[in-house]
């Protein structure tokens, strides 16, 4: 069977599948629509944490980043994961004890104010249409690709198989979702990565893969070190980076990753706070999966690629160039008219472009393997995409039905505000497709935004609102503004309005877009401590409602006597 076929096959079969258990896992109530009922296991919960945190941005572009960059790439394996062991110790175990549904909600109660939880709602907006952009071009992609349609079609197909499972199932839908995506996507990794590892250095684990041989006894990492420098690029083992700038995004992904809304509200889903963090320990086994072959997958990708079309004639290049020329992913131009690939570092002479979002995607054929195990990367790359994009559409209903209306009207009827959520995710997910048709950039840097808005807004306040009683409504408003707000501008003066001078010469301290999350992080910390110093502290009963969710009740008891 050709490619197509085994692709119509088995994302109709991944899809039918999520559907299914979308009608089956139905929500009936608020509880069930926003935290799944509060009864998944951790196991479950771990699983589909892992879904909802792998996004397009893991599973397609995260190895293609370092599939070009190199070393340089590493701070989005560093920063995610480091973000993840962040999340499971200092903020999922406090704010299960705590008992709300969202960031907005700990953020409103925590802080005794609906302008602070009205602010919190933008934030988290913020963050998720940036995200779920991200998304939806990751998943326009995988369509353009595998479909044979344009890249805007493909982000209308994936919007409504969304939008179904989305806005019938909420969490519980979404939750036993995710269960089964990642299953498919996993399983999509690691197959073409066991396959092509074999192929390259007889190896079947990549992780050892990457460090082995190939035919000709040199180390994989030497010989594309070699390649690489004889096309004018810098060597794949050494970074162009300034330090400064990999510390900041580094930490910008971590601390980004811990304040993401989409992630968080997934540790009310559990029954008790131990299992929270228990599920948050095989969420961090089930992504260390993925993360660890990464490095391999873009090794072998970029060295096949180069491989089999570097210097070859333009009249004989291999199918698989054919295939994604047709998404405008990849173009060939002969500039020099001697019907040879010329690729190199200088882009006047550079004959070959490679869009760095299909690296993965584009690996199985690029490397010959079976017909199925392309159509198994699509649905794979799907499932990716489409179970993140899921949990942030539910961020953005809840924090409009649940933390906006109720706020105005909080004498709401739970079938009202079921509505309501369900009607603003439809909304969200017609305002993501807009922004997946029109994507700021590519997925992973799209995403890294997204982490560098949540590191700056979210993080301080729900740290310091678990670990300092004397932080207040004054403080924690303000700190959210000028954090979001400064990180934003950055962003949009080097990226948008003046992306002339987006180089390490006019950056503040050399630190990049994408990592300027960090600094913003610590304005909002400086601001947030400043203001509430000099403000009222918080009421008697808030204070004490911060030492119980810290301590757990009648710890220290036993030192009375």
């Amino acid at each position: 069977m050709d490619i197509l076929t085994w692709t119509y096959i088995l994302v109709g079969a991944s899809f039918a599948l999520y559907i299914g258990i979308a009608i089956y896992t139905r929500a009936g109530s608020t509880k069930e629509f926003y935290t799944a009922g509060g009864g998944v296991s951790p196991l479950a919960n771990g699983m589909a944490t892992a879904a909802d945190w792998m996004s397009a941005a893991s599973f397609i572009s995260m190895a293609g980043i370092i599939a070009f960059a190199g070393y340089d790439g590493s701070v989005y394996l560093m920063g995610w994961t480091g973000g993840y062991v962040l999340l499971a110790l200092l903020l999922a175990p406090y704010l299960r004890k705590f008992g709300k549904f969202t960031v907005p909600d700990f953020v409103g109660d925590r802080y005794y104010s609906n302008k602070a939880r009205v602010v919190a709602v933008i934030c988290a907006l913020f963050i998720s249409f940036t995200y779920v952009a991200g998304q939806m071009r990751g998943v326009g992609i995988v369509f353009s690709r595998y479909l044979e349609v344009d890249i805007n079609t493909g982000v209308i197909i994936g919007m409504c198989i969304v939008f179904f499972y989305a806005v019938l199932g909420g969490m519980k839908g979404i939750t036993y979702t995710q269960v089964a995506q990642y299953c498919v996507l996993i399983f999509a990794y690691m197959v073409p990565a066991i396959f092509i590892s074999m192929q390259l250095t007889g190896n079947p684990i990549p992780q050892l893969g990457l460090g082995g041989t190939v035919a000709d006894g040199t180390h994989l990492l030497q010989k594309l070190d070699g390649v690489l420098s004889e096309l004018g690029f810098a060597e794949y083992t050494s970074g162009r980076k300034g330090m400064a700038d990999i510390f900041a995004i580094t930490l910008a992904l971590m601390v980004g990753t811990a304040g993401l809304p989409h992630v968080i509200v997934r540790f009310f889903t559990v029954p008790r706070v131990k299992d929270a963090r228990l599920s948050a320990g095989y969420a961090l086994v089930f992504i260390a999966i993925l993360y660890t072959t990464a490095p391999a997958v873009a090794a072998f990708g970029i060295y096949n690629a180069i491989d089999t079309v570097a210097d070859k004639p333009v009249s004989n290049l291999p199918e698989w160039v054919g295939n994604w020329q047709k998404t405008n992913l990849i173009s060939i131009d002969d500039k020099n008219g001697d019907g040879i690939v010329q690729y190199t570092a200088d882009a006047n002479s550079n004959e070959l472009k490679i869009d760095r979002d299909i690296m993965v995607l584009a690996s199985p054929e690029i490397a010959k393997l079976p017909n199925w195990v392309v159509g198994l990367v699509a649905a794979g790359g799907m499932a990716a995409a489409l179970s993140t994009a899921a949990g942030l559409l539910l961020v953005i209903s809840t924090s409009v039905s649940r933390d906006l209306f109720r706020t105005f009207k909080p004498d709401m009827t739970e079938k009202r505000e079921l509505l309501i959520a369900r009607i603003s995710a439809a909304g969200a997910v017609l305002l993501a497709g807009w922004f997946g048709v029109n994507p700021p950039g590519f997925v992973a840097e799209v995403v890294a935004f997204a982490f560098g808005l949540a590191a700056a807004s979210f993080f301080p306040v729900i740290i310091m609102g678990i670990f300092s009683s004397r932080i207040n409504k004054e403080g924690a408003i303000a700190g959210m503004v000028s954090g979001l707000v400064f990180t934003m501008l950055y962003i949009v003066y080097f990226k948008f309005w003046h992306p002339e001078f987006n180089n390490a010469d006019h950056w503040w301290f050399g630190i990049s877009p994408e990592g300027i999350g960090s600094l913003g992080m610590l304005v909002n910390f400086v601001v947030c401590y400043a203001v509430s110093k000099f403000t009222p502290a918080p009421p008697q009963d808030v204070q004490d409602m911060i030492e119980e969710i810290r301590i757990p009740r009648g710890a220290g008891k036993a030192h009375a006597h």
